[in-house]
């Protein structure tokens, strides 16, 4: 069957019994190792968030757990909504934070900043409300953003990007929503154009120009199958998809790593010096 016969979740078809046993497994064993017995997430209505907040209530009792919800005044009301509905669903012990006021200060020499400044500071201040909480109730921050996220570099470094663990990020977009389905997220939230909620009616397949089907496709045959560039023309890809596609993964390397030190000494942090995460505390 050619490659473009078949659907992008047909494609990237995994066991999701499996994976659901994996990620469940790989937050029980990383948050204990990292010496703590709670966690604390943002939930924003969106598939991702619902999908870790599923696995986290399967990893841990509910009162290990805290969902915090962080709406700006141009957020979708139906993203609240549906955050709330997975918060009923789990039975979370949850708050709400309205990060308006915090996000229009920092704004307010400034009424000129540009939807993208004004995106990355909502992403950043509610990393700052999580890692606030951390410290509050000694709780570890879990990740939200998917291998198609990561990959592109479509997120806010130290925002969105930032936690202390990751469960889904080696699962592209296509695969989250096979797991969504498993798990029983609400079909609404299910169903709904993906987006980050960061100006009204902004969704993520239109600013990206392409859909998360189309370049999951692409990013499994270049990362995950590693084809060559001729491979993926060959297979049916527009070479102009693929030079646009492989840059955002080039040039957003600088995301997905820590930041990178000058080498000076015998033994650098990240360099020589790089201890197994199990190693102990």
């Amino acid at each position: 069957m050619n490659l473009f016969e078949r659907s992008a979740e047909e494609l990237l078809a995994i066991s999701v019994p499996l994976a659901v046993k994996m990620m469940t497994r790989f937050l029980q064993d990383e948050v204990s190792k990292a010496g703590f017995s709670k966690v604390v997430l943002g939930l924003s209505g969106g598939i991702d968030s619902a999908v870790v907040a599923y696995l986290a209530a399967r990893a841990f009792d509910r009162g290990q757990i805290l969902a915090v919800l962080m709406p700006y005044k141009t957020s979708s009301p139906a993203s609240l909504d549906d955050a709330r509905r997975v918060v009923e669903q789990l039975d979370l012990p949850s708050e709400i934070v309205d990060i308006t006021p915090m996000v229009d200060a920092f704004f307010a020499g400034d009424p000129e900043a540009s939807a993208l400044r004004r995106g990355n500071r909502m992403a950043r201040e509610r990393m700052c409300v999580l890692y606030d909480r951390s410290a509050r109730d000694g709780a570890l921050v879990i990740g939200t953003s998917n291998k198609t996220e990561l990959l592109l570099g479509y997120g806010t470094q130290f925002g969105d990007m930032a936690s202390a663990i990751n469960p889904i990020g080696d699962l592209y977009k296509t695969q989250i929503r096979q797991v969504a389905r498993y798990l029983g997220v609400p079909r609404e939230i299910q169903e709904k154009p993906p987006s980050a909620d960061l100006w009204a009616d902004q969704t993520d397949e239109q600013e990206l120009g392409f859909t998360y089907e189309e370049v999951d496709r692409l990013l499994y045959c270049m990362v995950d199958l590693q084809y060559s560039r001729r491979d993926l023309v060959n297979l049916g890809f527009a070479p102009r998809f693929i030079d646009a596609v492989a840059k955002r993964v080039r040039i957003n390397q600088f995301k997905r790593r820590p930041p990178v030190i000058a080498k000076l000494s015998r033994r650098t942090i990240g360099v020589d010096f790089r201890y197994p995460r199990d190693w102990g505390l």
